[in-house]
């Protein structure tokens, strides 16, 4: 007779709660004492290597209203395609550049900020290159899983063309919801959880 085997009942999942801020940005929340500065809230100092670009942006609800409780993290290779990481196995990342950041958008207006720089280019698993790109992590309230998309830069047009995970997308006119604007040194990237501008979020 074949044993019955005792499977665990998955855990109900729940969303991040008003409380993610607290837990993973106590000094924005007015909690000194747990950490100097929030981590991720630096990526770069004055010696480190490439392009200095600020990324700002929004996150949308479905009726068009900014998120003021939701919290963004990026991840990114440095100036020269290397990623800060032990597992990165192609060459040294720059020792000056953290290559991950953690912001909440603001209370006030909703908006996130990063100082960092801009990424070289890294090949994909098959070795074509990919363009330069920034990948995003968003959580918040009403959000049951962390949702992950990728910034492009617009003024990487041929490199644009050429990126495996770009050409993946089926329907063309939404991989202009991935493709930041530019003023200046500041890259402007709006994320649309619903919508006719919904964001394209990746299963990664």
């Amino acid at each position: 007779m074949a044993q019955e085997l005792g499977y665990l009942k998955e855990t109900p999942s729940q969303t991040a709660g008003p409380y993610v801020h607290i837990g993973l940005t106590p000094n924005f929340c007015g909690i000194a004492g747990v950490y100097d500065a929030d981590l991720g809230s630096s990526m770069v100092n004055d010696r480190t290597l490439g392009e200095r670009i600020t990324i700002k942006g929004r996150v949308f609800d479905g009726a068009g209203a900014p998120l003021k409780d939701a919290l963004v993290e990026i991840w990114q290779a440095d100036a020269a395609g290397f990623y800060n990481s032990p597992s990165e196995i192609r060459g040294a990342a720059d020792p000056s550049f953290t290559g991950w950041g953690r912001c909440p958008t603001s209370a006030e207006d909703g908006v996130f900020a990063f100082e960092t720089v801009k990424p070289g280019r890294v090949p994909f698993k098959d070795g074509r290159l990919m363009a330069p790109h920034i990948t995003f992590w968003i959580v918040a309230r009403g959000i049951n899983i962390g949702l992950h998309t990728r910034m492009y830069f617009p003024d990487e047009g041929a490199a644009n063309d050429e990126d495996p995970l770009l050409a993946r997308i089926e329907h063309r006119e939404r991989v202009a919801t991935l493709i930041a604007a530019r003023e200046g040194s500041t890259y402007l990237f709006d994320i649309h959880l619903q919508g006719p501008e919904e964001t394209v979020f990746l299963d990664i």
